[in-house]
């Protein structure tokens, strides 16, 4: 046999011994995370199947992007009953999404296969919202990341050690968690009824933090910075905020105006927010500085100090 023949059969073979025992895997949506997804539990060996996106043609990009074998099929949304026999299949797709997909398999009148289990990737919605599978005797959970998504390839890296919410029922829990264990992340459950709190949290911590820097960088332009000065100037300044609360509570990471209890430049803050081009500023640096103000108090700032911060947000 050819050297480079030998070699490809080589690598094939040791591909299947790697992959032995890992559930084979289907993934329904191609977006980012999806993506992502793809990519991360390839490097981990896990044998998948196909993907599905809404076009047939998202899902060969993604199958491509995440360097699948040629033998992965690549479905459109409405060629879902043709999705092979897999051990786990994924569903990736936005929140909205998800119920119809659930209805759809339940509708195709397969049997539920032994270890065949569905997983959404929904933040906000239970396992609840896959009743459908169910009741058609598969085994339903969610596992959700909890990191910030913006490219498939960072978020792959971004995917290792990160925390996943997981919840379902015990066998879907279990299929969840040796994905966590397998990309090396940690794993934890809530209550199903407390998903949509679970998730506001996180979007307060991520979509929110980067709305409320582009609030800030819209304020620097208004002195006179460039937009990507603006953003520039103020990365390092979040990435040492980020780099405190690794290390101790929100109430001691607290620095600067709130912490210290000034007065005076909170007044100053407030006449300098005043223009009618800066009121979403004023108004989110009104109530964010009320919350600053319970954190200061944990810490020791001067009650009278607080009450006189707190009279200055709510009078103007």
């Amino acid at each position: 046999m050819a050297p480079a023949l030998l070699r490809f059969y080589a690598k094939d073979w040791m591909a299947d011994v790697m992959s032995k025992g890992k559930p084979t895997i289907s993934i329904i949506g191609a977006g980012r995370l999806g993506t992502a997804l793809a990519i991360a539990l390839t490097s981990k060996s896990y044998p998948i199947r196909a993907v599905a996106a809404r076009r047939a043609a998202n899902a060969r990009k993604a199958i491509s992007l995440s360097a699948l074998p040629s033998t992965t099929l690549a479905l459109g949304a409405d060629q879902l009953e043709q999705l092979p026999p897999s051990d786990l299949v994924l569903i990736t797709t936005p929140d909205d999404a998800i119920a119809g997909i659930a209805r759809t398999f339940a509708k195709l009148g397969r049997s539920a296969r032994r270890r065949s289990t569905f997983l959404h990737t929904s933040g906000a919605l239970s396992s609840a919202v896959l009743a459908p599978l169910a009741e058609r005797g598969f085994h339903t959970g969610s596992l959700h990341p909890l990191i910030s998504v913006s490219d498939p390839r960072a978020g792959a890296e971004a995917l290792s050690g990160a925390f996943y919410c997981v919840e379902g029922d015990s066998v879907a829990v279990r299929s969840a968690k040796a994905i966590v264990r397998d990309l090396d992340g940690n794993a934890f459950t809530i209550k199903p009824e407390s998903k949509a709190l679970y998730h506001a949290a996180a979007v307060m911590a991520s979509p929110h933090l980067v709305a409320l820097f582009d609030l800030a960088v819209q304020m620097l332009v208004s002195c006179g910075l460039k937009p990507q000065e603006a953003q520039n100037v103020l990365t390092p300044l979040v990435q040492s905020t980020v780099n405190n609360l690794k290390q101790t509570s929100p109430e001691k990471a607290l620095t600067g105006t709130f912490a210290r209890g000034d007065v005076a430049t909170v007044q100053r803050h407030l006449k300098a927010l005043a223009p009618k081009q800066l009121a979403e500023a004023l108004e989110i640096y009104k109530l964010l500085g009320l919350h600053s103000l319970q954190l200061a108090a944990q810490r020791g700032l001067d009650p009278k100090v607080a009450t006189q911060i707190k009279i200055a947000l709510k009078k103007t």
